[in-house]
């Protein structure tokens, strides 16, 4: 995933449809893609912000709860291959 654009240049497309330029002509001036207009457009009006959302899942990944197990595994054997981890998560019933 990319980084977010600045501020000063979501504030700028903005500025620019506000004063009553279409999205595309925006995204042609600004050299960003419609959609990227189309969608600071609709953050601001749906948030009233244009601050990025934040990006990536929210509370860990699928294997959060099997953290401290995975932990535990690699502290007794030192160490432990991917495939030997998968087999073992798999037999925890997590696919």
């Amino acid at each position: 995933m990319g980084k977010p654009l600045p501020l000063e240049l979501r504030r700028r497309v903005v500025a620019y449809v506000d004063e009553g330029h279409g999205h595309r002509e925006a995204a042609r001036h600004f050299r960003v893609s419609p959609r990227f207009v189309n969608n600071l457009i609709n953050l601001r009006r749906q948030t009233g912000s244009l601050e990025a959302r934040r990006q990536g899942h929210v509370g860990g990944g699928k294997l959060e709860p099997h953290a401290e197990f995975v932990r535990l595994r690699l502290a007794e054997t030192g160490e432990l291959t991917l495939d030997e981890l998968c087999v073992e998560l798999e037999v925890r019933g997590v696919s």
